[in-house]
């Protein structure tokens, strides 16, 4: 059985988000016909031996043009600068995503592979500003999910006080107490999991 009581992973994002980085470039490129017609679209006078008139100044192309090279400018501006795409994401597009990637780092770091299937993975995603706390079958059938709320509320009491590190040092104190009147230790027991904090970009 393992001596660490949980697996702590930071991720700077668990998603890609490709659907708002397209949105904001949409947004974008009407801020952009906008200002151009504003600051740029008249009308002059075309005339010839047989006819006279007015035309656009901006006309077809250039209207093309600044659609997708603001398309184009847009996304990557939402690519380079996350912020920009955050109004776009619903909390619930963020949650499916943290827990997606939570359940493959689960996985991933063989979080799964404890002996008595005891362990805890504390999946910490900054971008999103979410916590998931997933436990192995073993000790999620003798815990309830209030217990799982319990270490999660602690890491983010924490990040709000700007004490994270104080948190998260919590957030494991309270895994291990838990491990400990459910699975105590036996002799011969020893480390299975990475005992420090895994950063995840």
């Amino acid at each position: 059985m393992s001596l660490v009581p949980a697996a702590p992973l930071q991720a700077a994002s668990s998603g890609r988000y490709d659907r708002a980085e397209d949105i904001f470039g949409v947004v974008f490129v009407l801020a952009a016909l906008t200002l151009a017609w504003i600051f740029f679209q008249d009308l002059r006078p075309v005339g010839g031996d047989w006819e006279s008139g007015q035309a656009l100044v901006l006309g077809f192309v250039p209207i093309l043009l600044i659609v997708i090279v603001g398309f184009l400018l847009g996304t990557t501006a939402a690519t380079m600068i996350p912020v920009l795409r955050l109004p776009f994401i619903s909390r619930k597009e963020m949650r499916e995503e943290v827990e997606r990637c939570a359940g493959e780092a689960f996985h991933r770091f063989k979080v799964r592979k404890t002996a008595g299937s005891s362990g805890i993975l504390i999946y910490v995603s900054l971008y999103e500003h979410m916590v998931q706390v997933i436990g192995d079958e073993g000790i999620s059938q003798k815990l309830s999910q209030s217990d799982w709320e319990a270490v999660r509320d602690l890491i983010i009491d924490g990040i709000r006080s700007r004490k994270p590190a104080h948190g998260l040092t919590q957030a494991i104190k309270k895994c291990g107490e838990m491990l400990k009147e459910h699975f105590p230790i036996q002799p011969g027991d020893s480390d299975e999991l990475h005992n420090e904090l895994r950063i995840i970009d």
